[in-house]
């Protein structure tokens, strides 16, 4: 799993059927920090997210396909969550 930005929308005209309907991001992957880090994701939304949103990202296609209701599809990444706060805690 990834925490990410969403920078982008992307438009299909033709889809795999069982994606008929379904929202595609670009999704920036984000240190914990919140800065950049690595290239864009493309991911199927299951959450309504929108751009500008911080998200929770799954990159296994079993999860991100459950996650969505649609086992057996073919998919690597799923929007799971919105994320409201990160809060990091010392180990000290």
């Amino acid at each position: 799993m990834i925490i990410g930005q969403v920078v982008g929308n992307v438009t299909a005209t033709q889809k795999n059927p069982r994606f008929e309907g379904a929202k595609l991001l670009l999704v920036q992957p984000l240190t914990l920090d919140g800065n950049p880090q690595g290239d864009t994701v493309l991911a199927i939304d299951g959450v309504d997210a929108g751009v500008g949103d911080r998200v929770l990202v799954v990159l296994e296609g079993w999860s991100a396909a459950h996650v969505l209701r649609k086992p057996g599809s073919a998919v690597d990444a799923a929007v799971i969550g919105v994320i409201d706060e990160v809060e990091l805690f010392s180990r000290e």
